[in-house]
Order: structure tokens, then sequence, then C-alpha cells
């Protein structure tokens, strides 16, 4: 008599994470938003008081990331460094062209500075919630 086996369930085990991704994410929808602010009153003088006020939220929830990223423990450390490497330097360079096309548009002063700043956390928040999401995922001790 054969018996008949049910395939052997693989159960994953979720960690539960901090909202790293979503703080992250939400940093960069705030710097979009902002800087579309921007770019649409170019080349006249854009108003700053709500520009100034997306790029601060979103400096707190990137700062609320990074602060939540530096307590996990048991965490693929080594994935999330080779992951944020490499899509550090595609959005230093994105961020980079973004920057020209700004000075090379005549933009000075308090704009630039803003534009500048909003540059810095686009191009942090991307790779921290690339990294974070495949980092999750992968193996504490650096395996898939």
């Amino acid at each position: 008599m054969s018996t008949l086996h049910a395939p052997e369930a693989r159960h994953v085990v979720e960690c539960a994470y901090p909202p790293i991704g979503w703080l992250s994410s939400g940093a960069l929808g705030l710097v979009v938003v902002g800087g579309i602010l921007l770019a649409s009153y170019a080349p006249r003088k854009a108003p700053l008081g709500l520009a100034t006020a997306l790029l601060c939220a979103a400096l707190a929830l990137l700062v609320a990331a990074a602060f939540l990223l530096a307590r996990l423990e048991n965490f693929a450390w080594a994935t999330f460094a080779t992951v944020f490497k490499w899509a550090l330097l595609a959005y230093a360079v994105t961020s980079g062209m973004i920057e020209f096309a700004f000075v090379h548009d005549h933009t000075r002063g308090s704009s630039l500075v803003l534009v500048t700043l909003m540059l810095v956390v686009f191009a942090l928040s991307v790779p921290i919630t690339i990294a974070f999401t495949t980092a999750r995922f992968a193996d504490a001790k650096g395996g898939a």
C-alpha cells in the first residue's frame, strides 16, 4: 500500500523589521514633490517656504530610517553594504546630472541650496530602500 505524502510546506519565517523602507520611501516622495515645486518656477524665483518644509520632513524621515537601521541586529549587513554602495554610486551620478541641469538653468542662491539638499536626500533614500529591501530577505550570514 502506498501512501500519498503532501509536499513539504516550506515555512518562511519573516522577522518583524521596523518600517525602514517606508520611511526612506516617504523621504523620497517628499523631496520629489519639493523638487517638482522648485522646478516648476524655473527660471523665476520659487517660494521657498513649502519646499523647505518638505525638505525638513524628508530629512526627519531619513534620519529616523537611518536610526532604526543602525539598531538592527542579526541583519545581512554584508549584503546591505554591497547593494548600498552600488546603488549609491548610481544615484550620486543621477543626482549630479540633475544638479548640473539646475546650475545650467541659472538656479542660484537659496533655491540652489534647497535643490542640492533635496538631491542629497534623493541620493541616499533610494539606495537605503533598495539595500534594506534586499538585505532583509538575505541570510544574515551573507548568503541568499
